[in-house]
């Protein structure tokens, strides 16, 4: 298949790009800088631009550009700007794919779990929306991909969940705590945090490609933990205590209204990939945690 990715240099694209062409696919990149080879595409969603001649052909595209959520504080300027990157990307995207024929057979746009309220109980894709800053950022995203929908292209909404990697992501910034032994529970700890493997993240988007699982799709392990669990259980891989709190009135005034995220609890379950038979190498933090800390 001939496979068109955005976001290729961020943590997911890095991987998928390479698993994809391992797998026999062509993979052509959309990328904003000039093309250095054969294998790119020249794009600007903030100005509108996109080189469709060079998406002629194409079977399916993993949309995964977005401007990163903990990169910066979240003032009001930077909040449009996570906002405008994924609706805007996302539209660019469906409508060009909208526009092309033949239509490519599937679209799979990142998404996110924070789509679901902060709440300990259990949550799969027929819940709820939730009420704070990203949930309407998420369904803003989601909603972009209508006119792909609207011109018949199977639309897969990936809502991931905190993608754990040995490098890069969210543990570029946990992986220096765990291994000081300074990564105790923030706020209670209690909260839920969902979480998926790199590996496990990337064999998902690539389960999505068969477009048969159109909508929403949690991608999180079946398996959600507590944030002082699954610090606990990053920390003993390193043979490292994890029991010193970080209130979390020192996480708001540190990183502001992101806080938010930090602190919310989501417990969700990944309930699409689970019936349609996926099968996840690291289910549980027993089988993850080793991997990510390796």
């Amino acid at each position: 298949m001939k496979v068109v990715v955005t976001g290729s240099s961020g943590l997911v694209g890095s991987a998928l790009v390479p698993h994809l062409r391992e797998q026999g696919h062509t993979v052509l990149t959309l990328v904003r800088r000039t093309p250095q080879s054969r294998n790119e595409a020249r794009w600007d969603p903030g100005e509108g631009r996109i080189d469709v001649a060079a998406l002629q052909g194409t079977d399916c595209v993993v949309h995964l550009a977005g401007a990163g959520v903990g990169d910066h504080r979240w003032t009001d300027s930077y909040k449009r700007t996570i906002l405008r990157s994924r609706v805007d990307g996302t539209s660019l995207i469906a409508r060009t794919v909208a526009a092309l024929d033949p239509a490519p057979r599937v679209l799979v746009t990142a998404s996110g779990i924070d789509f679901y309220p902060d709440s300990p109980d259990e949550v799969t894709e027929e819940s709820p929306r939730g009420s704070a800053f990203l949930s309407d950022v998420v369904q803003a995203w989601e909603g972009a991909a209508a006119p792909a929908v609207e011109a018949g292209v199977s639309v897969s909404h990936a809502r991931s969940a905190l993608v754990l990697a040995p490098r890069g992501g969210v543990m570029s910034r946990l992986g220096p705590l765990v291994r000081l032994g300074v990564s105790g529970p923030i706020g209670s700890g209690r909260q839920w945090w969902s979480w998926i493997t790199l590996e496990d993240h990337v064999r998902a988007l690539t389960r999505l490609l068969d477009g048969d699982l159109p909508g929403p799709v949690n991608l999180a392990s079946p398996a959600p933990a507590t944030q002082r669990d699954l610090m606990r259980a990053l920390a003993s891989q390193v043979h490292r205590p994890s029991v010193l709190p970080v209130p979390e009135i020192a996480v708001r005034a540190a990183i502001g209204q992101f806080a938010e995220t930090v602190v919310a609890s989501h417990r969700v379950v990944p309930r699409r990939l689970l019936d349609a038979g996926f099968t996840f190498r690291h289910p549980t933090l027993a089988e993850a945690a080793p991997w990510v800390m390796g």
